[in-house]
């Protein structure tokens, strides 16, 4: 797809909705991610985002279990570790991808910098996604009472007034990028917990 960095937040979120719908069809957290896209995609990045953020949500889930095996505990522990440094460095490699694309835009001479990157953005577009899509599945649900199912659509009503604002925003922000009256800076996250050189607990064993 051409200028495929440029799409509108809507046929962001239907990638999202894709990667959320075929995880359900599985609902392993094991399972391989379904190779839908060229690697070098920026389709791939979005569904790899995505797919990501599912799998952590059904990890979560299992990790509260209050009948979960000690040792289980511990090995889903790990796994949820590994996710948040990968979903960290997905975000990441889309922010690039968006800079790269950006990189001949004349800025204006008041151009504003940008708190939030437009990954970090699709990053709570993303989750956002899987609130609605179980809080969808919560009202599918055939034993929960009156006063649950009037809860989980209120709270499903507000989840789609900020579905239309995440959708405006990154819109916006993109529209402002491209026009050159905002920039971006690319930041890394630069964790400490996982590098032995700078996590106190590695570095003194």
């Amino acid at each position: 797809m051409e200028h495929s960095h440029f799409m509108k937040a809507q046929e962001i979120i239907q990638i999202f909705r894709k990667s959320i719908a075929e995880y359900h069809l599985i609902d392993q957290v094991d399972a391989n991610m379904p190779e839908h896209y060229d690697k070098n995609s920026f389709e791939y990045l979005l569904f790899r985002k995505n797919w990501i953020d599912t799998v952590q949500w059904h990890l979560e889930d299992i990790i509260r279990n209050p009948k979960i095996e000690p040792e289980n505990l511990v090995s889903i522990k790990r796994k949820i570790d590994a996710s948040n440094q990968d979903r960290t460095d997905t975000v990441e490699l889309i922010d690039e991808f968006l800079f790269k694309s950006l990189k001949n835009v004349n800025l204006e001479s008041n151009a504003r910098l940008n708190s939030e990157t437009p990954a970090w953005l699709l990053d709570r577009i993303s989750i956002l996604q899987l609130k609605i899509y179980h809080f969808q599945e919560q009202l599918s649900r055939k034993e929960i009472n009156l006063i649950h199912r009037e809860s989980v659509n209120y709270k499903l009503s507000i989840l789609k007034i900020q579905e239309s604002d995440l959708e405006n925003c990154y819109n916006e922000l993109m529209d402002d990028l491209r026009d050159g009256k905002k920039y971006m800076r690319l930041y890394k996250q630069m964790k400490m917990y996982n590098d032995p050189n700078l996590n106190p607990v590695l570095y003194e064993k």
